[in-house]
């Protein structure tokens, strides 16, 4: 059987690379790809090489991260997933994934590709929004609407009932998502001048972003760094002195069956989730895709991208 696998083989070079699929492993699963997606705020840094967490990038490397697909054999000591269930897994831009029967998670037969490929960063929000653990009655402000943002403002609305939640977002088109997901005010960056928040939340991976948290954030609050800090670097400014802050780091989920679980649930009754996805795209237009993308001639929230494999149905 025939594998295809887009790589980065150097600075805004993509290539799909054929190979053959290797044999089963007892412990591993192979996926039939139905639907990836595209993270731009990790992605597209690492597409122009301007990754300030990786000045020196390896190539060729692969591409993406989060994919949905259906399990099309299995090992022989797999007994969790069974052939046709639906999973996602961590392969990125891939026709087949094979993983570890513990590194592939079920997804029931109701959830949609797009609601389930959200579930992935939906688990790296939350870990970040749980080591805030805000009460009902707090106030939270969070700077950047991209993905991680926007899921941050669902994980504070839906899991802690926080209903003071307001936003920094340079992007004035976001704010009507915004105020779906739950955010009350969405400010311009820098003007918020007041000490008004009880906890911050940053996922803009801009500094004037970081900077306006640090106005915003009260005496001894705290803020929870989710960006990955891979576009500019974050600087202390002197209010996080004076004012005594705490900063705290997050990154990858926090545990993603037993949070996978409560996503699911919680999705069927938020179905607006699936908004994020602001552009849909088949296959064969991701090359030209992230060349629109790094340059600015499309600026979507999320990419889905749809696999026609020649056994893939689109029913789901």
């Amino acid at each position: 059987m025939i594998q295809q696998a887009l790589k980065l083989v150097g600075k805004k070079k993509l290539e799909w690379v054929t190979t053959r699929i290797p044999t089963l492993e007892a412990d591993q699963v192979l996926i039939e790809t139905i639907a990836t997606a595209i993270s731009i705020g990790a992605e597209i840094p690492q597409f122009e090489a301007t990754d300030l967490t990786d000045a020196s990038p390896i190539y060729p490397r692969k591409v993406g991260y989060e994919s949905y697909g259906r399990v099309v054999d299995k090992g022989e000591n797999v007994t969790t997933l069974h052939v046709g269930d639906r999973v996602i897994a961590f392969y990125g831009q891939q026709t087949y994934g094979i993983v570890s029967e513990q590194k592939a998670f079920y997804v029931p037969p109701e959830v949609d590709y797009e609601t389930a490929l959200l579930a992935i960063l939906s688990c790296d929000a939350a870990k970040g929004v749980r080591k805030l653990a805000p009460s009902s009655t707090d106030s939270v402000i969070v700077s950047g609407l991209g993905t991680i943002g926007l899921l941050a403002i669902y994980y504070l609305r839906t899991y802690y009932g926080v209903t003071m939640i307001d936003a920094i977002e340079p992007d004035s088109n976001r704010k009507e998502l915004a105020h779906t997901f739950g955010a009350g005010c969405v400010y311009t960056p820098n003007e918020v001048k007041e000490s008004f928040y009880d906890y911050g939340i940053e996922c803009s991976a801009r500094n004037d972003g970081f900077m306006n948290l640090q106005e915003a954030v009260k005496p001894n609050g705290s803020i929870c760094i989710l960006s990955d800090g891979n576009r500019e670097e974050l600087v202390l400014q002197p209010q996080f002195y004076e004012k005594e802050l705490h900063i705290v780091g997050s990154s990858d989920g926090w545990d993603y069956t037993e949070h996978f679980s409560w996503y699911f649930e919680a999705s069927r009754q938020t179905p607006y989730i699936k908004e994020i996805f602001e552009l849909d795209i088949e296959q064969d237009s991701l090359i030209g895709t992230f060349q629109e993308l790094s340059e600015g001639v499309i600026n979507p929230i999320k990419v889905s991208v749809t696999y026609r494999n020649e056994n893939t149905s689109f029913d789901e």
